[in-house]
């Protein structure tokens, strides 16, 4: 398969409806990658990461960066997704996966994302839009459909709130759209944001959870899955590559001390700064402790009814995450 052929593939986001279309799609590109590339490059400042180079047909364009430490390769990758399937089915039958397959979740998710932004990255420059669009469809698509296999109800919307004064009388209705909607027993129990970056985007997941919080008079939990925070960066020399982190740690800080602290906040390339950090560490995790026990934690929480909120659900195909 040509790189043409994978990014005809991923720009079509009616191919990727099951976990098991993400993994089809996934073994095709790591296959790609092992033989097809121009060059692999490598960071010149954090050498974990790599930039995959494609040949003429993907007009020599040059990828996302890489982490190599969490994405496998077309080797590897067809026993590790049959572990993660594995993972799956014990976290759905409510048992406990061993602590040591922690990595296979974090690095599975990584490279099922990543095969499908680096993918999209041998789109013409022009184009560089449609690519990040797409890139997180699909990624708030993936975390969605993870949920639903363990069987909990968890869905894309727009939520009609209403707004009330001191004596109880509906004002109006607010709108809120939110990319997951995670539901038990008639309850609403979480809500959700999920991106493949932070950039420009940590401000507006707070504040929803201060406004939503404040208008419904509830302390429902809201979280942020995000895929990773770096992005390419060009050195003085010619060629040559590095990495720069897209996280502001100080607004992040600011809007948890100040404003509301979030109830999850989880990455699979962590940075390295979000461990050391004493506060940073203390709200930021790898997306392993949300599917092994925050998820199910936060379930087992008193959640909003749902007969005061109209739901809108998403159409599939309408998606306009980022």
């Amino acid at each position: 398969m040509s790189i043409a052929d994978l990014v005809n593939h991923a720009t079509d986001k009616d191919r990727f409806k099951t976990v098991e279309n993400y993994i089809d799609f996934c073994t095709r590109y790591l296959e790609y990658v092992d033989t097809g590339l121009q060059a692999r490059i490598v960071s010149k400042n954090e050498s974990h990461y790599q930039f995959f180079q494609y040949k003429k047909d993907g007009s020599f364009n040059i990828t996302r960066p890489v982490n190599t430490q969490l994405m496998f390769d077309a080797e590897n990758f067809g026993q590790e997704s049959k572990q993660f399937r594995m993972t799956l089915e014990q976290l759905r039958d409510g048992q406990k996966p061993s602590g040591d397959l922690r990595d296979n979740l974090i690095r599975t998710i990584y490279t099922l994302q990543q095969s499908i932004g680096a993918a999209l990255d041998g789109l013409p420059a022009g184009e560089s839009n449609k690519a990040r669009k797409l890139n997180g469809d699909l990624f708030e698509r993936l975390i969605r459909l993870l949920i639903v296999s363990l069987n909990i109800d968890c869905v894309s919307g727009t939520m009609q709130v209403p707004v009330k004064d001191s004596d109880g009388i509906e004002l109006l209705k607010s709108s809120y759209q939110h990319d997951l909607l995670i539901s038990k027993d008639e309850e609403l129990k979480i809500i959700g944001s999920v991106k493949t970056s932070s950039k420009d985007r940590i401000d507006k997941v707070f504040m929803d959870k201060f406004l939503y919080n404040r208008l419904t008079d509830t302390a429902l939990p809201h979280i942020a899955i995000f895929l990773n925070d770096v992005q390419r960066k060009k050195t003085k020399k010619e060629n040559e590559y590095g990495v720069s982190g897209t996280f502001l740690p100080g607004h992040f800080k600011a809007y948890t001390i100040k404003l509301n602290p979030l109830d999850g906040v989880y990455y699979c390339d962590i940075r390295p700064n979000m461990v050391k950090d004493t506060l940073l560490s203390q709200h930021i995790k790898t997306i392993d402790h949300f599917f092994y026990s925050d998820l199910w934690e936060l379930l087992g929480r008193q959640g909003q009814t749902l007969e005061n909120i109209t739901l809108k659900k998403e159409d599939e195909s309408d998606d306009d995450t980022e």
